[in-house]
């Protein structure tokens, strides 16, 4: 059946992804070789997910306390999408 401009199509509810900023930082390069090392030993951990959980928990531990930031945290560590 042909789509007239007057059909009401009914449409799925768009969720979005929270925005997000790309980083270029430089690291010890042991610290890159062991974040590696930990990569291909744990599938399911991406890069992007390490740096997430590491900042995260770093702003937590000197007194960010941003629910938010909490909730990126728990997210990471349980591979939960953010």
């Amino acid at each position: 059946m042909p789509v007239h401009t007057t059909d009401v199509i009914p449409m799925t509810p768009v969720t979005t992804a929270p925005p997000t900023v790309s980083l270029m930082i430089e690291i010890p390069e042991a610290l890159h070789l062991s974040i590696q090392e930990y990569l291909n030993t744990h599938e399911l951990w991406s890069q992007e997910r390490v740096m997430q959980a590491a900042l995260s928990l770093f702003l937590m531990q000197n007194g960010a306390n941003q629910p938010h930031v909490n909730r990126l945290y728990l997210d990471s560590l349980f591979g939960c999408s953010a």
